[in-house]
């Protein structure tokens, strides 16, 4: 019984040398002048997108690599049909910019499919170019964009 309230004590004595060296620690502090002004200077989006028909071929190359790489398919998108805008920076203007778009796509099995897809201003690879997002309804097999790719809308 005493050597457990004699750990107690050892452990609340350590837990309070901590919480006292934490309080004690140094503020946090602004940036200086060269923070805030070499390198640091935030994104700067222009909304300047490409249109809907830009994608399409990107959408056609990852989606057949997807689909032949994690599904063992041969499926393929051979066309595209009624590409239109479903819209453009749908929330507030300073979110980065993206331009909602749709088609259907024929794909080689033969059946015509709702496509939606998102064009990302700045949102390629470590934000290099623009990035796409897409969503075939049907064929989402991971359920990413779940259910009938309404995550992929805006």
């Amino acid at each position: 019984m005493r050597a457990l309230s004699f750990r107690k004590v050892h452990l609340i004595a350590a837990l309070g040398l901590v919480f006292g060296l934490l309080a004690v620690g140094p503020a946090a502090q602004a940036a200086n002048f060269f923070e805030k002004n070499f390198w640091l200077s935030g994104p700067r989006y222009d909304g300047n997108l490409p249109p809907c028909e830009w994608a399409l071929g990107k959408i056609t190359s990852r989606f057949a690599d997807k689909e032949s790489t994690f599904w063992n398919s041969a499926l393929q998108i051979t066309g595209y049909d009624r590409v239109h805008e479903i819209a453009f920076r749908p929330w507030q203007s300073d979110n980065i910019p993206r331009r909602y778009c749709a088609a259907t796509a024929m794909i080689s099995d033969g059946k015509p499919r709702p496509v939606y897809y998102s064009i990302i201003e700045d949102g390629g690879f470590a934000s290099f170019g623009d990035g796409i997002e897409f969503c075939v309804v049907g064929l989402d097999r991971n359920w990413a964009y779940n259910p009938a790719c309404k995550a992929a809308r805006p």
